[in-house]
C-alpha cells in the first residue's frame, strides 16, 4: 500500500460572493494549489480530481461537478467524480483520493471543496440544509440541523448541570483565532458578555453560538511518496484515514449525548497511525455550535464526557492549550462552507504542521487531528496529518 503525501494547498476566502459562480470559486482555489507547487506540477500531471460538494443541485442546479469541474480547470477527460456526504463531503472526498493513491491507481490526484450558497433564500437553503436529516421523520417535521443541535445542548445541561454560557469559550475561541486569519468570514474577537446578552436562534443556541453559511472553494494536491520525492515539494503524510457512519434520526440512536461514528472513526484513525490522543498537537472538527465540539472532543477520547466545556474553560482548546482547536476559527468564524469545510479543514492544518499559521500557530505542531461530520454525526471521517520534515 503506497504513502499518501499532501504537497499543495489552495483556498479563497470565506465569503458572501454574491457576484461570483461556483465556477469562478473552484478556478481560483485550484490555480492558487497549482501555483503553490509550480512548476513542479502542472493539469497534466493530475491523473484524477475529487470534487467535495453537498448542496450543488439544491442551490447550485448543478449535478456531474467532477466531468463540470473537471473541464473547468483544464482537466478534461481525466477520471472525476463528486462525492456527497453533506457536511462530512470533504472528508470523504479527500479519504476517496487518498485511497486512490495507496491502491496504486493514481500518483497525482487533486481534491475541490466548493460551496455556492448565499444567492438563495433562506427557505431554499433550509430546505437543501434539511436534505441531511432523515426525511421521513425529521425533515418532514420541520427539524432543521440548528435545532437539533439546540435539543441536544438543552439535554446536555441538563445532564451535566451547565448554564448555556458554559459553552462560550468555544465561540470566544473561534474568532480570536480567526481575528488573524485573512480568509475568514468574522474576523474579530467577542467575548463572553456579549455571547450571554445574543439573540436566540433556538433556544439555547444564540447568535454567537451558531455558525453562519457562506460560499469558498479550498483544493488539496495528494501525490505518492514516489512521486512526492521525485518533485521535491514539501510534503505533509495522511498518516490515517477513517470513516463511520451512525443513524440518521437522533431517536434512533440509544445515547443522544454519544457520537458513535465520531469513537468509530477517531479510534480507527488512531491506530492505523500507531499513535495515541496525547501525540495529537492540533484539532480541527466540525464545530457549528459549542455543544457540536463539546460533543465530538468527548466522543473522539480527548476529554472525559461531560467535561468538555469546562476544558475549554480552562483554556485547553486555546494554541496554547491541551487540544488547541479552530486555530483559523473553525466553522463558527471561518465560516462553515458545507461540503467544502472538510478541505479546509485540512488546509488549515497543514499550515499548522508546516509553521505558517501566523498568529494561531501551535508552537511545534508535528502532528495535526482532522474530523468532519455529516448531519448531527450520521457520517464521520477522521485524518490524521504529520509533517515527516520538521
Amino acid at each position: 500500500m503506497h504513502t499518501v503525501f499532501i504537497i499543495g494547498t489552495g483556498t479563497t476566502p470565506v465569503a458572501e460572493h454574491y457576484t461570483r459562480t461556483l465556477t469562478d470559486l473552484a478556478l481560483e482555489a485550484f490555480s492558487a494549489a497549482l501555483q503553490e507547487v509550480a512548476p513542479a506540477v502542472a493539469p497534466p500531471d493530475i491523473g484524477a480530481l475529487y470534487v467535495a460538494n453537498a448542496l450543488g443541485e439544491a442551490l447550485a442546479g448543478q449535478s456531474q461537478l467532477g466531468a463540470f469541474l473537471a473541464t473547468a480547470t483544464g482537466l478534461a477527460g481525466i477520471e472525476a467524480l463528486r462525492v456527497e456526504a453533506a457536511g462530512a463531503s470533504g472528508g470523504v472526498a479527500l479519504r476517496q483520493a487518498a485511497m486512490a493513491i495507496m491502491a496504486g491507481v493514481h500518483d497525482l490526484v487533486a481534491v475541490i471543496g466548493v460551496e455556492k450558497v448565499t444567492d438563495k433564500l433562506d427557505p431554499e437553503v433550509e430546505a437543501g440544509l434539511a436534505l441531511a436529516t432523515d426525511s421521513d421523520f425529521e425533515a418532514e417535521q420541520g427539524l432543521t440541523l440548528t435545532a437539533q443541535w439546540a435539543l441536544l445542548m438543552r439535554r446536555y445541561m441538563h445532564e451535566y448541570g451547565y448554564m448555556a454560557d458554559a459553552f462560550a469559550p468555544f465561540p470566544v475561541n473561534a474568532h480570536a483565532n480567526a481575528a488573524s486569519n485573512p480568509g475568514a468570514l468574522y474576523r474579530f474577537a467577542i467575548n463572553a458578555d456579549k455571547y450571554r446578552k445574543a439573540g436566540q436562534v433556538a433556544s439555547p443556541l444564540n447568535m454567537l453560538d451558531c455558525s453562519s453559511l457562506a460560499d469558498g472553494a479550498a483544493v488539496l494536491l495528494l501525490a505518492s511518496e514516489r512521486r512526492a520525492r521525485e518533485l521535491g515539494l514539501p510534503t505533509i503524510q495522511i498518516a490515517a484515514s477513517a470513516l463511520a457512519t451512525d443513524t440518521h434520526a437522533l431517536h434512533a440512536r440509544r445515547d443522544l449525548l454519544w457520537l458513535d461514528a465520531v469513537q468509530q472513526s477517531a479510534t480507527t484513525a488512531l491506530r492505523q497511525a500507531n499513535l495515541t490522543h496525547a501525540d495529537i498537537d492540533v484539532l480541527e472538527l466540525t464545530d457549528p455550535h459549542g455543544i457540536a465540539a463539546a460533543l465530538a472532543l468527548e466522543a473522539s477520547g480527548f476529554v472525559e464526557r461531560g467535561t468538555a466545556p469546562r476544558h475549554a474553560a480552562d483554556g485547553g482548546i486555546t494554541p496554547t492549550g491541551a487540544t488547541p482547536l479552530a486555530t483559523g476559527g473553525g466553522y463558527k468564524a471561518r465560516g462553515d462552507i458545507g461540503g467544502a469545510s472538510g478541505v479546509y479543514q485540512v488546509v488549515e492544518l497543514v499550515r499548522q504542521l508546516r509553521g505558517t499559521a501566523g498568529a494561531a500557530q501551535v508552537k511545534d505542531a508535528q502532528v495535526a487531528f482532522a474530523q468532519c461530520l455529516g448531519g448531527v454525526g450520521a457520517t464521520a471521517v477522521t485524518h490524521i496529518l504529520v509533517n515527516t520534515e520538521r
